[in-house]
């Protein structure tokens, strides 16, 4: 029952114009205009070194935080939910088949993303297990968070806030710009993010080729359980 669900909500998920939009057309476009473009000083070296792990970021973020508040806050506003819990899948085999739909949607995200990347001259270094257990755990802080949103606000009020956290959190959370052009005020409260910390753990370890960067996987961890918790108490299902 879980996988049928699972595969229900996946291809719902890429029927969706604006959640495709919103998943793969977005970062696809700001990858590769980025890159191309000399708009944003990055630093030394290639504009894709720097740019492809933010987006990377910003696909998980895209996909497990603001698609999935928008589509389960309207899915809990028109009774979906509801007569989704009175059916013989469970509950939790329904947060489960979410997130199982969110984890494929990603995949292919950063299947898209990397191809395009490569084609843009991207050199990633690192240990591919570091950057599966930050997206894992980015994953699991944007999810979090997510269904508290739809869980707790009307579906106009969870479009609205999930659309708005979106485009802070690129403009202000390391994906494009990087922190260090920020006051250093502001740098301290932005790395604390759980997009500044996908972003700048993805990058040290695929830009730089730094070990486990155990700092930034604390950060996500965090959100996390601290999300997770949260809209485990707190989701309403009508």
């Amino acid at each position: 029952m879980i996988a049928a669900q699972a595969a229900l909500e996946t291809k719902m998920l890429l029927r969706n114009g604006e959640q495709l939009l919103l998943t793969v057309v977005i970062p696809t476009l700001l990858l590769v205009l980025f890159s191309t473009v000399d708009i944003v000083d990055t630093g030394a070296g290639e504009a894709v070194d720097f740019l492809a792990p933010g987006i990377l970021a910003l696909a998980v973020m895209s996909t497990a935080f603001t698609g999935q508040a928008i589509a389960t806050g309207f899915e809990r506003r028109y009774g979906v939910l509801k007569r989704l819990a009175s059916s013989p899948l469970p509950r939790w085999g329904l947060m489960t088949a979410k997130t199982l739909s969110v984890l494929v949607t990603e995949v292919l995200q950063v299947v898209l993303l990397t191809v395009i990347a490569f084609a843009l001259g991207w050199s990633p270094q690192g240990d591919p297990f570091a950057v599966l257990l930050l997206l894992v755990l980015g994953t699991a802080a944007f999810s979090g968070l997510g269904l508290l949103m739809a869980g707790t606000l009307k579906a106009e009020a969870t479009l609205a806030a999930a659309n708005l956290v979106f485009l802070l959190l690129l403009v202000g959370g390391g994906v494009v710009v990087p922190l260090d052009k920020f006051p250093s005020g502001a740098q301290d409260v932005l790395g604390l993010l759980p997009v500044s910390a996908l972003s700048d753990g993805l990058r040290d370890v695929l830009q730089h080729g730094a070990g486990m960067p155990w700092a930034d996987l604390g950060i996500l961890a965090v959100w996390a359980v601290a999300g997770l918790a949260a809209a485990g108490r707190f989701f309403r299902w009508e």
